[in-house]
C-alpha cells in the first residue's frame, strides 16, 4: 500500500509534488516550442500545399494563411503565457483541420511502428486542449498566471 506523503513530515517534497503551476509548464514549452518548429518550417519553405488544400475540400484558400496563426503566433502566445487559453483554442482549430484536410485517410490505421498513424496529430490536439482547459498557470507572463487555479 501506497503511502501520502504528509506536509508535516516532508513539506519540501510535497511542495513539489504537488505543484500544479509546474506541470502547466512542463506541458506548455513543449507543445509550444514543438509546434512552432512546424510554423517556422512552413514560414521558410512555403504554405501554398494547404491553399490547395482548402479548395480541394471547398473551402477558402485564405484561410491557409491561419497556419501563420496557429503555428507560430499562437505557439509564442502559449510559450511566455499570454492568451494562454485562447492561443491554446486557435492550435486545437489547426490540428482539427490538419487532421481533416491531410491526415483524413489514417483516422483508423496503425502505423509501422505498431502505433496509432495519428499519435502525433493526437498528442498535439490533446495537449493544445489540456493547456486550453489547464490555462497558464503561476509561471507565465499573464497577469492571471498568477492566480491558483
Amino acid at each position: 500500500m501506497a503511502k501520502r506523503f504528509s506536509r508535516k513530515r516532508y513539506p519540501l517534497i510535497e511542495g513539489f509534488v504537488n505543484n500544479g503551476d509546474l506541470g502547466r509548464l512542463l506541458l506548455r514549452v513543449p507543445l509550444a516550442l514543438l509546434m512552432l518548429f512546424h510554423g517556422i518550417h512552413k514560414l521558410l519553405y512555403g504554405y501554398g500545399f494547404v491553399e490547395a488544400l482548402l479548395i480541394k475540400a471547398r473551402l477558402p484558400g485564405y484561410l491557409s494563411h491561419g497556419i501563420l496563426v496557429g503555428e507560430i503566433l499562437a505557439p509564442l502566445l502559449i510559450l511566455l503565457g499570454i492568451y494562454t487559453r485562447s492561443a491554446a483554442l486557435v492550435q486545437v482549430v489547426v490540428m482539427v483541420m490538419a487532421i481533416y484536410l491531410v491526415h483524413s485517410r489514417e483516422m483508423l490505421l496503425i502505423g509501422v511502428q505498431g502505433g496509432y498513424a495519428l499519435e502525433l496529430q493526437m498528442l498535439y490536439l490533446a495537449g493544445s486542449l489540456a493547456v486550453f482547459f489547464l490555462g497558464a498557470g503561476r509561471f507565465s507572463l499573464s497577469k492571471d498566471g498568477s492566480k491558483r487555479y
